[in-house]
C-alpha cells in the first residue's frame, strides 16, 4: 500500500482542512508532516464551523486513528486548548489521537524570540503569525531544541532551562522584554502535564506498519507549496518543507511509497504576509474578492491579499510535487464577477515574456499577462452535480485543466461538505 498526499499548491489558505475532512472516509489514518499553529484548516458541516491548527483534519472521524508526525513543531498551551474545543463534539482522542515523540516542541520564549525578530526587521518583516514557528526549526535545524519524548524524561527541566538561558541572552541583544515570560511558562507548564497524558509514540513505526499492513494513509500539508522553506518565494516562506518531499521526512515514510498526490488550489490566488504577487488586485475587484470569499486568515485574522489565478506559478507547484490529481476550491467566490481573468505569462521589465516561476521573480517587479474570460455571474447554491455548472464555469474548469495538463477531479462550490462537487 502506498501512502497518498494531500497539500496546498499557492501560498496556503487553499482549503486543505475541508478536503481532507470530504476524503477521510476513504482513509483510516490521517497524518499531520509539518508545520504548526500557525496552519489554520478550517472545517464546516451540520452547521459548525470549526479551525484546527495542530490536530490532523479527520479528527472529527471516530474510525480514523490521527498522527502528529515528526516534521510538525507543537505548541503545548495551543494544542490543549485545541483539544478543550472538541469536547463538545464528544471524540475520544485517546483513542484516535497520537503525536510522535520526535515531534519538537514551541516553547515560550520561541514567540518572544519571533516577535523580537519580526520588530527588527522593519519594513521588510516577512510576515511572520509570530507563533515561534521559525525560532523553533532553527532550534531544530541548531540541534538544540525540544522533542515530545523529552517531556518524558527525568531531566526535561535541566533541558528546557538550558534552552531559555540560551534564548534570553539572544533576546537581551535585542533588548526585548520578559515580562510576559512567567505567566507564558505557567500556561506551558500546565499544558506540558496534560500533553504527557495522550499517546505519545514512535509514529514512524505506527505508518510504515500500517501500509505494510495494507491500510489507506492520507498524509495532510499545512501552509502551501510556494511557501516551501526551498522552493517558495524566499526569504517571504515558512521554515518548513511544505511539499511531498516533506510528508516522507516529515512521517518517516520513503518516496517509493508515495501514492495520489492531490493538489489543492483556489479558483484564484491569495497570500497572507509579504512577497511577490505577480496577480495581486488593488482595485474594487480585489475588495470585492476579499469580501465575498471571507478572506482574513483563520489563525491571525488578518485580511488575505487576493488576486486573480496564477497558471506560472500553479504549474511550478504541480512539477516539484508530482500532482496526480486537482481540486479546485471556492469556485463560488468568482459568482460575482462578469468577467474573470486567469494570468498565462508574465512580462519581466525588459520586455521579455516568460511562463515560469523563475528565481529572479522575488526581485523583479513582474507584469501579469492574463487572457479574459466571461464568467457565470449567478449563485452556485444547491447545485450538487457538475453537469448542473453553468456553462461558463465548465469552460474555466476545463479551461484550466488542458493547461495544467492534469485531471481537476473536484470543484468547491461553497464551505460545507455537501457544496463539494467531484467529476
Amino acid at each position: 500500500m502506498k501512502m497518498d498526499v494531500l497539500l496546498g499548491l499557492q501560498w496556503g489558505d487553499e482549503g486543505k482542512g475541508k478536503v481532507v475532512d470530504v476524503l477521510a472516509p476513504k482513509y483510516e489514518i490521517v497524518a499531520r508532516f509539518q508545520g504548526g499553529p500557525n496552519a489554520g484548516h478550517t472545517l464546516e458541516f451540520d452547521g459548525i464551523k470549526h479551525v484546527l491548527h495542530q490536530i490532523p483534519s479527520g479528527i472529527f472521524r471516530s474510525n480514523i486513528l490521527n498522527i502528529v508526525g515528526n516534521g510538525v513543531v507543537l505548541d503545548p498551551i495551543i494544542f490543549k486548548k485545541e483539544i478543550d474545543g472538541l469536547a463538545k463534539f464528544k471524540i475520544d482522542y485517546q483513542k484516535n489521537l497520537v503525536i510522535s515523540k520526535k515531534a519538537t516542541i514551541i516553547i515560550p520564549t520561541h514567540k518572544l524570540l519571533d516577535a523580537a525578530y519580526e520588530k527588527s526587521k522593519g519594513d521588510k518583516k516577512i510576515g511572520s503569525t509570530l507563533k515561534g514557528i521559525g525560532p523553533t526549526y532553527q532550534d531544530k535545524i541548531g540541534r538544540s531544541a525540544l522533542r515530545v519524548g523529552d517531556l518524558l524524561s527525568n531531566d526535561f527541566g535541566q533541558k528546557y532551562q538550558a534552552l531559555v538561558e540560551k534564548h534570553k541572552t539572544i533576546l537581551s541583544f535585542y533588548d526585548y522584554s520578559l515580562d510576559e515570560l512567567p505567566e507564558m511558562e505557567k500556561q506551558f507548564f500546565d499544558a506540558v502535564d496534560f500533553v504527557k497524558g495522550l499517546n505519545l509514540i514512535d509514529s514512524e513505526y505506527t505508518v510504515n506498519e500500517a501500509l505494510s499492513g495494507g491500510k489507506k494513509i492520507l498524509a495532510e500539508g499545512a501552509q502551501g507549496s510556494l511557501l516551501d522553506i526551498d522552493f517558495g518565494s524566499y526569504p517571504y516562506v515558512t521554515s518548513s518543507s511544505t511539499m511531498t518531499a516533506g510528508a516522507c521526512t516529515g512521517l518517516g515514510v520513503a518516496p517509493s511509497k508515495i501514492g495520489e498526490v492531490f493538489g489543492i488550489f483556489k479558483a484564484y490566488c491569495t497570500r497572507v504576509g509579504s512577497g511577490p504577487f505577480p496577480t495581486e488586485l488593488f482595485d474594487q475587484d480585489g475588495e470585492d474578492m476579499r469580501k465575498e470569499g471571507n478572506e482574513f486568515g483563520s489563525t491571525t485574522g488578518r485580511p488575505r491579499r487576493c488576486g486573480w489565478l496564477d497558471l506560472p506559478a500553479l504549474r511550478y507547484s504541480i512539477m516539484i510535487n508530482g500532482v496526480t490529481q486537482l481540486y479546485m476550491m471556492k469556485g463560488d467566490v468568482l459568482n460575482i464577477f462578469e468577467e474573470i481573468k486567469v494570468c498565462t505569462h508574465y512580462e519581466l521589465p525588459s520586455g521579455e515574456r516568460i511562463d515560469k516561476l523563475s528565481f529572479e521573480i522575488s526581485d523583479l517587479d513582474v507584469k501579469p499577462i492574463y487572457k479574459t474570460m466571461k464568467g457565470w455571474n449567478c449563485s452556485l447554491k444547491g447545485i450538487r452535480e457538475y453537469d448542473k455548472f453553468p456553462s461558463e464555469l465548465k469552460g474555466y474548469v476545463e479551461f484550466l485543466e488542458n493547461e495544467l495538463r492534469v485531471p481537476i477531479n473536484l470543484v468547491s462550490i461553497g464551505p460545507d461538505r455537501e457544496q463539494t462537487i467531484m467529476r
